[in-house]
């Protein structure tokens, strides 16, 4: 039987593009392991003696034989997503010796980091983790959050991002700016309403 993680996680966003990342791992849960992946920019490797082909279709580099020791040189992180526990826990015993991230897939007591469910919108991306305590809750609160997120969301995040360099451009400090007193003006709904004009006036407005 798994366990979830017990501690408090520390949440991040890693920069993994140009990086090499490896999945073990050849079947329909690795698959969109590799996805994630190579959406985020990652170098990916796969090493499974079956690969799909799904996994075949996408860009990454396929090694069809069993894992080694050693498969891991050079990794930033390694995702374990076979169906057989002793290969993805000597996966996550060979990321401990070489000090690689490794993802154990649906065994969270094997995992030197959790993947939370993830909702993107432009450059917004909201992700929710239970700390392997229930993947599916994680997913249906992500589905209920991703039902607020718009096209807008996206926009409202270029225009504070465009306005913030505007300010530090100018020699001013953005930090101490009331950006949440913008934020609750009514901007996300003048950008819906397709007055983006009116939006930037408002967010001006709040900051000056």
């Amino acid at each position: 039987m798994t366990m979830p993680v017990a501690d408090p996680l520390y949440p991040v966003s890693l920069v993994i593009a140009g990086r090499r990342c490896v999945v073990v791992g050849g079947g329909k849960v690795a698959a969109r392991k590799v996805a994630a992946l190579v959406d985020s920019g990652a170098l990916v490797s796969v090493v499974a003696p079956d690969v799909c082909d799904e996994i075949k279709a996408m860009d990454v580099e396929v090694h069809e034989r069993g894992y080694e020791h050693g498969d891991l040189a050079s990794a930033w992180l390694a995702i374990a997503a076979t169906d057989e526990p002793d290969v993805n826990r000597s996966v996550h015993a060979d990321g401990i010796a070489a000090r690689v991230w490794v993802n154990s897939a649906d065994d969270p007591e094997f995992c030197a980091f959790t993947l939370p469910a993830v909702a993107r919108c432009g450059p917004v991306t909201v992700a929710v983790s239970t700390g392997g305590h229930s993947p599916a809750l994680a997913g249906w609160i992500r589905d209920q959050v991703a039902g607020t997120l718009g096209p807008e969301v996206g926009a409202l995040a270029e225009m504070l991002s465009e306005e913030r360099e505007r300010i530090q451009e100018s020699g001013r400090s953005t930090e101490g700016l009331d950006w949440r007193r913008a934020l609750d003006s009514g901007m996300l709904d003048l950008i819906r309403e397709g007055r983006t004009a009116q939006a930037r006036e408002r967010l001006e407005a709040c900051l000056s």
